[in-house]
């Protein structure tokens, strides 16, 4: 009787979509829930924002497949992108992400709509096994309970694939992991922005002029952060102060430069640290938010006394994942990073920042709760820097295992580009050479204006950001 009920994927991201294509190729029953009206709902919130890995990482090879096969009226002419172009969040959706979802082997299986609101597990009988249950465990279903414009809806399953991201539920700008006194209603009022914001674009009128505080020192900071000293170099009267919560350490703000073996991601970096020695920048260093006070403007007041009268506040801050969903399932989590046990030491940022990771599949990312799994940008917890390329290898294990593919499950292997850096030995294994691209030439990939050589729009993380679920919905975008 299990074997009738489908394999529930929590969210329609890249993660999400590229696992539902894996289990559909191998004749798997599949049924896709996803908070948004659309695939991606995440990404839309900064589409405006290029990623700085290039097409070559960021289609999965089982959606290619799917895109590129015929089928119920459907030509399989979709063209794949240059593999050398840096999409935007936007052409992630538009070019690959829409496509995928409205493929006739694909649509079917996505239910839009469908927020989920809790995960835990029924006898087919229909009697309890709540988390405390342990007789006949793991053969029970899961029960997957959803909210929908009809009302509250459960489904059965046979396992469960959370890829439902963490882009809902940001990081508190208080410091020591919790909310700071007053932030709600900064919130509430408009000044604390979103995390990513459209300075140069949507936000122009918000920003421009304005007195404005960037806290974070991750990827999401530098995208903020250029596009504000490119705002300043026309609005001179606006004022970007970059709010770190430590000490200003180059390595760790700029990353590896030419030595990033995706030179995008390198000039994330350079660019930033050009701003910063122009003075369109002003770096502020130990900053730890204990309140905020609604006056004439915004202040933030700080531990060692000081306080700081802002307009508006940009959350860099990072995400971390909505558990309380799945309180009824017996999880096995690092305690520092919230990621499954066996990956959680591998991506600590207190000892590992360098943006990879050993392949990984099915067995490390596999729970004392039989077919559940969390995938994605979620299963990296609070640790940040996530690959979508990551993900992809992550998702076509999981489905080789429920598929009873053994052999093929455990065969991981992943070749993930270097950050150039790491945070505790610059002559580490991450201290990598210029490619010799780069050596040859500029380096960097191409953008949809031209040729290589172009100057990128602010670049983003290419990892993958799962969807809108839980507290409030999904991507990911991480910082430290």
């Amino acid at each position: 009787m299990k074997q009738t009920h489908p394999v529930v994927i929590i969210g329609a991201g890249p993660i999400g979509l590229a696992a539902a294509a894996h289990l559909l190729e191998r004749n798997q029953e599949v049924r896709v829930l996803e908070a948004g009206t659309g695939p991606g709902a995440a990404m839309q919130a900064w589409g405006h924002i290029r990623l700085f890995s290039t097409w070559r990482y960021n289609i999965d090879a089982a959606a290619r497949r799917l895109l590129e096969t015929p089928g119920d009226g459907y030509a399989g002419d979709w063209e794949a992108p240059r593999e050398t172009k840096l999409p935007t969040g936007a052409q992630m959706i538009g070019d690959y992400l829409r496509p995928l979802a409205e493929h006739p082997g694909m649509a079917p299986h996505i239910s839009y709509g469908h927020r989920v609101l809790l995960v835990t597990r029924v006898q087919a009988d229909g009697r309890s096994a709540d988390k405390t249950r342990s007789a006949g465990r793991d053969d029970a279903l899961f029960l997957v309970r959803t909210a929908t414009a009809r009302g509250i809806e459960d489904i059965m399953a046979r396992a469960v694939i959370d890829a439902s991201g963490t882009w809902g539920n940001p990081n508190p700008v208080g410091r020591s992991g919790i909310e700071a006194i007053g932030e709600a209603a900064a919130r509430a009022s408009g000044s604390i922005t979103a995390p990513l914001p459209d300075p140069l674009g949507s936000d122009l009128g918000h920003f421009a002029g304005k007195r404005i505080l960037v806290l974070g020192a991750g990827h999401s900071a530098a995208n903020t952060l250029i596009s504000l000293g490119r705002l300043r170099q026309k609005h001179p009267e606006t004022t970007v102060l970059w709010g770190l919560r430590g000490p200003a350490n180059p390595v760790k703000l700029y990353g590896g430069g030419a030595a990033d073996q995706l030179p995008a991601r390198g000039q994330l970096g350079t660019s930033l640290r050009r701003f910063v020695e122009n003075g369109d920048i002003t770096i502020l260093e130990n900053l730890a938010v204990t309140s905020l006070e609604q006056a004439d403007g915004l202040s933030v007041n700080l531990a060692d006394g000081r306080s700081l009268v802002v307009d508006l506040v940009v959350p860099a801050t990072g995400f971390r994942p909505n558990l309380a969903m799945l309180s009824e399932l017996r999880l096995d989590l690092e305690a520092i990073v919230e990621a499954p046990r066996a990956l959680g030491p591998l991506i600590d940022p207190e000892f590992h920042s360098c943006g990879t990771v050993s392949a990984h599949g099915e067995r490390v990312l596999a729970h004392p709760e039989p077919g559940f799994y969390i995938v994605g940008m979620k299963s990296y917890g609070r640790a940040p820097t996530f690959l979508m390329a990551t993900g992809y290898e992550q998702v076509r294990s999981i489905a080789a295992a429920l598929a009873g593919d053994r052999a093929a499950a455990d065969n991981v292997a992943l070749q993930l580009p270097e950050t150039g850096v790491c945070s505790t030995d610059l002559g580490g294994s991450c201290d990598t050479p210029v490619p010799a691209e780069a050596a040859a030439g500029c380096g960097t990939p191409e953008t949809e204006s031209g040729s290589c050589c172009d100057t990128p729009e602010p670049l983003a993380l290419g990892f993958a950001t799962g969807t809108r679920h839980g507290h409030a919905e999904l991507v990911g975008t991480r910082e430290e």
